[in-house]
């Protein structure tokens, strides 16, 4: 049996530069981190029956890979040419359309469980890169490279796409000060709402073709707050990180009327004049994981947030990246 952990993640600056309709133009900036909340896959052989069985929030069982319904599965399977006799199970910490990249962590896992099982040692980007060719070329999914790359990474990096998406990860120079900041200061509050961000981002997607148009010039202003990101953290200056937070939502909900919800919006106006620095929705928008980043008040922030049934979510930052933890074989 192989055991695989693998982290999801929240996106600090340059979310949505990622996008290839975006950096095949202009190019992609991105500082993002990975963090202790996980999904697990473990992947066994069968000898006698030689099914296919899964695991995750329904079960299969089938003999040919064409029937199977769990997309990245079927893929995962078809890429590595295992098909008979492996059994497949997922564990995962946090639920899928919650804004933390799930879907490319889940993949990025059972990659790297199934080439454990094949007894093959990859580097992080070729798993990246095996995700990414599954999600975005065989199924077409409309999203970026963020998430399989810190994913299979870990830590807080910056990743840097140029036009043919060839992708730069460098980790961020940070002292360890400033990362402790980061984790005491950014609270992580999950509203309630779960959504598809195939929605908000093939819209995304879609009117970033365009050149000259709106989305095209946000991505251009998220993309320089990014940069001006990295060099707040690495220079340790948390309050202007903050504040740069809340300069990037703002130009982020310029986008999409689909990007934040009324009550959320109130709330985090409120949260404004109690001491948060600036804050956000982790991912494409719409609901999910609401993040604030306040150096004081905090207690008040998570009566003001429980109040509205919002629930906390504490973590510290992962800097492993998708692993294998057992290796029974």
């Amino acid at each position: 049996m192989i055991i695989t952990q693998t982290p999801f993640r929240i996106t600090l600056g340059g979310g949505g530069t990622d996008l290839p309709n975006f950096y095949e133009r202009e190019g992609g900036f991105l500082v993002t981190s990975a963090i202790n909340k996980y999904v697990y896959i473990t992947v066994n052989r069968r000898t006698i029956d030689n099914l296919l069985w899964l695991s995750y929030s329904r079960v299969e069982k089938v003999k040919e890979i064409g029937e199977i319904k769990h997309e990245l599965i079927r893929e995962s399977l078809k890429k590595l040419d295992i098909r008979e006799g492996v059994e497949i199970h997922s564990i995962t910490e946090i639920s899928s359309g919650t804004g933390l990249g799930s879907s490319s962590s889940f993949t990025v896992g059972l990659l790297n469980a199934l080439h454990a099982l094949k007894r093959e040692h990859i580097s992080p980007v070729t798993i990246a890169e095996e995700a990414c060719y599954i999600e975005m070329d065989i199924l077409k999914k409309p999203i970026g490279k963020q998430d399989q790359y810190i994913a299979a990474f870990g830590g807080i990096v910056c990743l840097e796409i140029d036009r043919k998406g060839t992708v730069r990860v460098s980790p961020l120079n940070m002292h360890s000060d400033t990362v402790d900041n980061l984790e005491r200061n950014t609270l992580l509050f999950y509203t309630g709402i779960r959504r598809d961000s195939s929605f908000v981002l093939s819209e995304q997607s879609k009117k970033c073709k365009i050149s000259n148009s709106k989305v095209t010039e946000c991505l251009r202003t998220i993309k320089n707050i990014g940069m001006e990101i990295k060099k707040a953290l690495e220079e340790g200056n948390s309050v202007k990180y903050g504040k740069l937070l809340h300069e990037h939502w703002k130009v982020k909900k310029e986008m999409s009327p689909k990007i934040s919800i009324g009550w959320i919006d109130g709330l985090y106006k409120k949260a404004l004049k109690n001491g948060v620095l600036g804050g956000k929705i982790i991912g494409a928008g719409g609901g999910g994981f609401l993040l604030l980043y306040c150096d004081e008040n905090k207690p008040y922030i998570r009566k003001m947030c429980k109040e509205k049934g919002l629930i906390e979510m504490r973590f510290r930052f992962d800097f492993g990246g998708t692993k294998v933890i057992a290796n029974f074989f």
